[in-house]
């Protein structure tokens, strides 16, 4: 009894997994089958209307202004631009600013002792 059982759990698996693989084929295959449609769809209407597709159009957009940042950066695209003369400076030190309550005047007493109390 256990030899049927097992033939037919074996069986029933098998069915199973031939299954979802053609499940899973006829999804991948329905997908391409939509991504053309809708490519060829946008083709025509370009087409008809004597426009680029707006996907095609903004891809265009991005590559031009990417250019335009990155020129000369990646390599085999030619010398990068100089950034100008580099300048040497003598560094010194800046004494740091007065607090408000040094700067503040003394004749009348501490301003902030007023706010505190």
């Amino acid at each position: 009894m256990n030899g049927l059982f097992d033939f037919f759990a074996r069986l029933v698996r098998g069915i199973l997994k031939l299954a979802l693989g053609v499940a899973a084929l006829v999804f991948v295959l329905s997908l391409l089958l939509a991504t053309l449609v809708v490519v060829l769809g946008m083709s025509l209407w370009a087409l008809v209307t004597g426009r680029k597709p707006a996907p095609f159009v903004v891809f265009n957009r991005f590559r031009q202004t990417s250019q335009r940042y990155t020129q000369g950066v990646w390599p085999g695209r030619g010398p990068a631009q100089s950034m100008g003369d580099v300048v040497d400076v003598q560094a010194h030190e800046v004494p740091d600013a007065p607090t408000p309550r040094e700067a503040a005047p003394r004749s009348g007493g501490d301003p902030m002792a007023r706010v505190i109390r």
